[in-house]
C-alpha cells in the first residue's frame, strides 16, 4: 500500500518536535549548570605570636630545641549555598513565539488539509463503492434480461416444436382419414358401379321392361284426354318418386303436343301416383323415364 502525503507530513511533523525538544533540554541544562555557584577552595589557619626582638631575652648558650609546631585546625566548612531557584525555561524570544505561531498554523492547516484528503477520500470511496453497486445492479439486471430472453426463446421454441410435432400429428392423422375416406369412397364407388351394373342389367331385362310398362299403363289410365289432342301422341316423361312409389316430381322432355296435352299428361302422372312398385328392389330407380304413348 502506497504511504499517503498526510501520513509524510505528520511523520515530518513528529521529527521537527522531537528535535525541538531535544535542543531544549539540551538549552535548559546548560542554562542550570551556568546558575550553579563555584565552592571556594578551604584554606588552612595558622596561629602564631610575635615576638619583639628588644625585649626578647637572650639566647641560652646551651641550645634549646624549637618548639613544636603546633597542630593546625579544620577550616569550618562553609554552609552549602542553597539550591538554585527554579526560573523554569527562559521566556520565549519573539522569534520563537512566531516560529511557534508559524508552525502552530501549519500544523492546522496541514491537519485541515489532511481533513480534506480525507473527506476527499471517504467521498472517491463512496462513489466508487456507490458506482460498484450500480454496475453490479446493471450486470445482476442485465443477466436476468438475459435470462428472461432466453427463457422465453426456449418456451417459443418448445412451442414451435409442439406445434411443429401437433401439425404433423394432424397432418398424418389427416392424410389417415383421407386415405380412409378414399378408400370407402372407391368402395362405395364400386359398389355403387357394381349396383348400377345390376341395375343397368335389370333395368334392360324383361322385368324391368314391364315394370316401366306397367307405370305408362297405369299414368294413362289416369289420363283424361284434352279436345286438342291429335292421334300419333309421344313424349317423354321424366318422373321422381320415392321407394314408396309416391311421385314427388314431373316433368315433360320432347313431347308433339301442344301445352293442353303437356298439361294434362303431368296432371295424370301426379293422378296415378302411388306408382307400382318394382317387382325386384334392385330396378327400383327414384329417377326413371319413359315414353308416354295413348292408345288412338
Amino acid at each position: 500500500m502506497s504511504e499517503r502525503k498526510s501520513d509524510r507530513w505528520v511523520s515530518l511533523i513528529q521529527s521537527v518536535a522531537l528535535h525541538a525538544v531535544v535542543v531544549g533540554a539540551l538549552a535548559y541544562g546548560f542554562y542550570a549548570y551556568k546558575q550553579i555557584p563555584k565552592t571556594p577552595t578551604p584554606t588552612l589557619a595558622v596561629e602564631a605570636n610575635v615576638v619583639e626582638a628588644k625585649s626578647a631575652a637572650p639566647a641560652p648558650t646551651t641550645p634549646t630545641p624549637p618548639p613544636p609546631e603546633p597542630t593546625p585546625q579544620p577550616a569550618e566548612p562553609e554552609p552549602e549555598p542553597p539550591p538554585p531557584e527554579d526560573v523554569g525555561p527562559p521566556a520565549p524570544t519573539p522569534e520563537e513565539i512566531q516560529a511557534r505561531e508559524d508552525a502552530k498554523r501549519q500544523e492546522e492547516q496541514k491537519a485541515e488539509q489532511k481533513r480534506r484528503e480525507d473527506d476527499e477520500r471517504v467521498a472517491l470511496e463512496r462513489k466508487q463503492a456507490e458506482e460498484k453497486a450500480a454496475a453490479e445492479q446493471k450486470q445482476r439486471e442485465r443477466e436476468a434480461e438475459q435470462k428472461k430472453v432466453a427463457e422465453a426463446k426456449r418456451k417459443a421454441e418448445e412451442k414451435r416444436k409442439a406445434d411443429e410435432a401437433r401439425r404433423v400429428a394432424e397432418e398424418q392423422k389427416r392424410k389417415a382419414e383421407e386415405t380412409q375416406r378414399q378408400a370407402m369412397r372407391d368402395a362405395e364407388l364400386r359398389k355403387s358401379l357394381e349396383a348400377e351394373e345390376r341395375a343397368d342389367a335389370l333395368r334392360s331385362s324383361a322385368a324391368a321392361s314391364n315394370w316401366t310398362a306397367q307405370i305408362a299403363g297405369k299414368v294413362q289410365r289416369a289420363w283424361i284426354r284434352p279436345p286438342s289432342a291429335r292421334t300419333g301422341i309421344a313424349c317423354v316423361i321424366r318422373v321422381t318418386q320415392t321407394p314408396g312409389g309416391e311421385v314427388t316430381n314431373v316433368s315433360i322432355g320432347e313431347c308433339n303436343a301442344d301445352a293442353a296435352v303437356r298439361e294434362s299428361i303431368e296432371t295424370a302422372v301426379y293422378r296415378a301416383s302411388p306408382l307400382p312398385p318394382a317387382p325386384d328392389p334392385a330396378i327400383f330407380d327414384r329417377n326413371i323415364a319413359f315414353t308416354f304413348r295413348p292408345n288412338d
